[in-house]
């Protein structure tokens, strides 16, 4: 059975562009603290994130699309099944060229950030400087490649061991649920299909409250002592080690939620 597909390779980029846009904007924190402008790396790191989500506007659509596009004669639940997993496989690669790319970024970043307080937190100004030819002689300049010593001073007691746990799960959970709620929707009859398609918010719902509540409040009073001096540098890249790791590994984690996620909305659907 040919699972690669055209619209499977769109999905494919359109999906490494948002987990890598995800993965990257955890280092907006440290280039923040870098330069000591923290509240315009917020205002940055708000504008990645919904450039991710408008990504996955065009997304979602095209995965759930899949479902109608099964050649004849094939096992549908497999065939999907198959697709479904290997979108989750891109998003652990995303991911990962995310990490790599991490070093240059910080870099990237604090340029970035630097040159959008002084354009007024014009956004429009700094990607006119962008594009012009210097521009892109400042970015390539910017390029460094990960180093084992980037983890120099980094120890298991700098790592902050439940948010790692914490993180992966919460991860996990991200990546699969849109798509094990679209997998529900073929197990369910077909009066029920458009509530589970619908659902992907009853397996992210609980994940959000965490990272609301729990990660992203720790994160933001970090960066805010890191930079006043009063807790040590090394704390926040540990910080972002943990977080970037963690996210990885929750990819690989949705692989084995993927199908009990599925069912989970599957039974949800027929219940509400």
């Amino acid at each position: 059975m040919e699972f690669i597909t055209t619209k499977v390779v769109i999905i494919s980029i359109l999906l490494l562009i948002i987990t890598m846009v995800e993965t990257l904007a955890y280092s907006t924190r440290i280039s923040g603290t870098r330069v000591r402008l923290i509240a315009t790396a917020i205002s940055l790191f708000s504008t990645m994130v919904i450039v991710s989500r408008f990504s996955t506007m065009f997304q979602q659509p095209l995965t759930a699309k899949l479902i109608a596009e099964v050649p004849k004669g094939v096992d549908k639940f497999a065939f999907i099944a198959g697709q479904y997993r290997i979108l989750l496989g891109v998003t652990s690669i995303g991911v990962l060229l995310g990490i790599l790319l991490f070093p240059t970024f910080i870099n990237i970043f604090s340029r970035a950030i630097v040159q959008l307080a002084n354009e007024r937190g014009s956004m429009l100004a700094l990607f006119s400087k962008l594009f012009k030819q210097n521009g892109f002689i400042k970015l390539i300049s910017c390029i460094k490649m990960p180093r084992i010593s980037y983890l120099k001073g980094i120890t298991l007691e700098t790592i902050p061991k439940r948010l790692f746990i914490m993180n992966i799960l919460i991860s996990a959970i991200f990546t699969t649920g849109v798509i094990s709620s679209m997998y529900a929707s073929i197990l369910v009859p077909d009066d029920m299909r458009q509530a589970a398609s619908m659902s992907s918010g009853v397996i992210n719902g609980i994940a959000t409250i965490i990272l609301t509540l729990f990660i992203d409040p720790k994160a933001s009073v970090l960066a805010d002592r890191v930079m006043k001096k009063q807790t040590d540098y090394i704390y926040l890249k540990s910080y972002s080690l943990t977080m970037v790791s963690s996210k990885f590994i929750g990819t690989i984690v949705a692989q084995l939620l993927f199908l009990p996620a599925a069912y989970y909305v599957a039974w949800f659907a027929e219940w509400i």
